[in-house]
């Protein structure tokens, strides 16, 4: 299987002047936009040579440490060391480093600028990191058409593209793919004509008031939607424009790992959507559409505050204690006012309605063909 690592071994040769930037080379940068930068890269000084930024990196952070980590990005760093080796990303350099947590607002935003060979620029917004906070704002872009964090990606735009000459691309993955569209939709006009292309990587979509908006319908020709075969986080929600769907070596949820995706010389392997995932992707979207504004805030509320009565501030120090976790959560629960537990039933079982309504309709799908090879024989 190849994946982003075996691309860069295999291609790390090839420049840009010869084979142009391509959606593998996209994937490469959305996935290294989740290496903690911070102190390396700076905010507004002048950009850093990708050697660098690599060597100062693995001078704070060990190898060991980060193959030890059970989080799924912790091994974006180690694409520098490909990147280092050949032609195709020589002369890069990453400025422009941002990363902010405004827990009072529930906002996480990290986004970083590559200065790329071929004299263009590439704004990587990063997806949804390890922490609650971040977590906690994907759920709010249920209810919300302008989350602080993506407010502030149109702002961080804004900056990038009134400083930087130049034609830009814009991505990101998970969240951080939508945060690249609804930058990109919302900049300042004289930025947004120099964006070519805005990609977004297994990224939730929007609410209608910001799919129907006109800002939105102007930057739709410029989307490139990439997504697994069994998408979920990508088929949250609308964004009007086609996916290309592709191979992954992960099976189910853990194909939102942009590291599985698999590649073929400088393209991803294409695919078709499973039937779980469209399964996943009607039973959701049938659930949503139960739920009012309101349904999706009390929703999300309610569950964030199960998961910070655990006192963790990280899903991976959640899953490495997972009885006290579930003991704090349960308790909790038990807690919580009785129209609160009421809810929070109701509105599971609305999950599993839709569910299995789902499962009703394609049912008859999966078992038509058999039925029609029976009376034939």
């Amino acid at each position: 299987m190849a994946n982003i690592f075996v691309y860069l071994q295999w291609r790390a040769d090839i420049p840009m002047a010869v084979d142009g930037f391509n959606e593998a080379d996209n994937l490469v940068l959305s996935m290294l936009a989740y290496s903690d930068l911070g102190g390396i890269v700076s905010r507004f000084g002048a950009p850093t040579p990708l050697p660098e930024v690599r060597s100062a990196f693995f001078e704070l952070h060990s190898r060991e440490e980060i193959e030890k980590s059970t989080v799924i990005t912790a091994k974006a760093p180690f694409l520098m060391d490909e990147m280092c080796t050949g032609a195709r990303f020589e002369g890069m350099r990453i400025g422009y480093y941002l990363d902010e947590i405004d827990r009072e607002n529930n906002a996480q935003i990290a986004a970083m600028t590559f200065f790329l060979p071929d004299d263009t620029v590439y704004v990587a917004f990063r997806g949804t990191d390890n922490t609650l906070i971040g977590w906690k704002e994907d759920f709010d872009l249920s209810y919300a058409s302008g989350t602080p964090g993506q407010l502030r990606a149109a702002e961080y735009l804004n900056e990038i593209g009134a400083t930087v000459p130049g034609r830009l691309r814009i991505g990101g993955h998970s969240k951080g793919g939508n945060f690249a569209i609804l930058a990109s939709a919302f900049c300042a006009s004289t930025v947004r004509e120099k964006i070519d292309v805005v990609y977004t990587n297994d990224g939730p979509g929007f609410m209608e008031e910001i799919t129907d908006s006109p800002e939105y319908r102007r930057i739709l020709p410029r989307i490139v939607s990439i997504i697994p075969d069994t998408s979920v986080i990508g088929l949250l929600f609308a964004n009007d424009c086609p996916h290309k769907v592709v191979k992954s070596s992960a099976n189910g949820l853990y194909q939102h790992d942009g590291f599985s995706w698999e590649i073929l010389r400088n393209r991803f392997v294409p695919a078709e959507l499973t039937e779980l995932g469209r399964f996943i992707d009607k039973s959701l979207d049938g659930w949503l559409d139960t739920l009012d504004a309101e349904d999706r805030k009390s929703f999300t509320d309610t569950v964030f505050e199960l998961f910070r009565s655990t006192g963790m501030e990280t899903l991976s120090a959640m899953s490495g204690q997972k009885l006290k976790s579930l003991e704090a959560i349960l308790t909790t629960m038990r807690d919580l006012p009785k129209d609160k537990q009421r809810e929070l039933r109701r509105l599971a079982l609305q999950l599993l309605q839709s569910g299995g309504q789902t499962a009703k309709e394609q049912l008859p799908k999966r078992t038509a063909p058999k039925q029609q090879k029976a009376r034939e024989t």
